[in-house]
């Protein structure tokens, strides 16, 4: 037996677990750890900047409504080959089809807005947040794990991922161990949320520009990740839509870093740095000196 065989990582069989009489689906269950951990990280980073954790739930509930929204109306336009043939079927975000584009512009435009009822301010929000939606990005791939779904070419690499015949495309049901994108995106992304701190912690931040150099540091690796899988896409000059996409934002992300952090005025409307402040009514926006 080869090498790469033995030492391959193995699926789940089902990606539900039957518990008496629940039917619990993991891939849902995995989301909502993910939004958990998006909540928490930016909970704490909210709170040390002198928010408070109201506003935290009040956008959560929301943002996270939206954007799941905004996540399974993306795949349906964009993968509408891979929706089930039933009338449920576009609605059907259990059974995996959640567009990350979609998902962050449905969440971050809602909760952009509810930031702005109440009086904080959007930019520096939006840096709070970016750190949390990237480590709620890796640990959501872990439902593609148990869907198994959405992995990589066929393999003979160590840590290939045994994929079901089940679910193999048919060009590929020879093949038995494939690229596990899911695990290459999520320590892609805990990575980068490392970077992240370390550059908010290190350097002068003006807002938002954190939020940019967060989507600049997630597309590349995105663009590769879409060179390696094999599921249905719509391709466009030899290449899968959402690698056009990916790299369209990429070069979008850095123009705006760039323009925000070099190029324009500091504001100060969005500072880059919050101070704790007392608790009580007078505390609307979370205030600091430029450092």
């Amino acid at each position: 037996m080869p090498v790469s065989f033995l030492f391959a990582i193995s699926s789940p069989h089902s990606g539900v677990v039957h518990a008496g009489p629940l039917t619990i689906h993991m891939y849902g269950v995995m989301l909502l750890v993910a939004i958990a951990a998006c909540i928490a990280l930016t909970g704490w980073r909210w709170v040390r900047w002198g928010g408070d954790w109201d506003l935290i739930f009040r956008m959560a509930v929301w943002g996270v409504g939206f954007g799941i929204v905004g996540a399974r109306l993306y795949h349906d336009l964009t993968s509408w080959s891979e929706v089930p043939d039933a009338w449920w079927g576009p609605f059907a975000g259990w059974k995996g089809g959640l567009g990350v584009w979609g998902g962050i512009a449905g969440g971050v435009l809602t909760g952009a807005w509810i930031v702005k009822r109440s009086g904080n301010s959007v930019a520096l929000m939006l840096d709070a947040v970016a750190p949390g939606l990237l480590l709620a990005q890796g640990i959501g791939r872990l439902g593609n794990w148990w869907n198994q779904e959405l992995f990589g070419k066929p393999t003979s690499l160590p840590w290939g991922l045994k994929i079901d015949a089940a679910h193999r495309p048919a060009q590929y049901l020879a093949a038995k161990t494939f690229h596990p994108t899911f695990l290459y995106e999520l320590l892609w992304d805990v990575a980068m949320v490392g970077v992240l701190l370390w550059v908010d912690a290190r350097f002068r931040i003006r807002r938002p520009a954190l939020f940019a150099l967060y989507v600049a540091l997630y597309t590349p690796f995105r663009c590769f990740e879409e060179t390696l899988r094999i599921d249905p896409s719509k391709h466009w000059a030899g290449e899968r839509l959402n690698f056009w996409v990916s790299l369209a934002v990429f070069i979008v992300s850095i123009a705006a870093f760039v323009w925000i952090q070099f190029a324009s005025r500091p504001r100060r409307a969005a500072p880059t740095r919050a101070r704790p402040l007392p608790k009580g009514p007078a505390m609307a926006v979370p205030k600091s000196k430029n450092r």
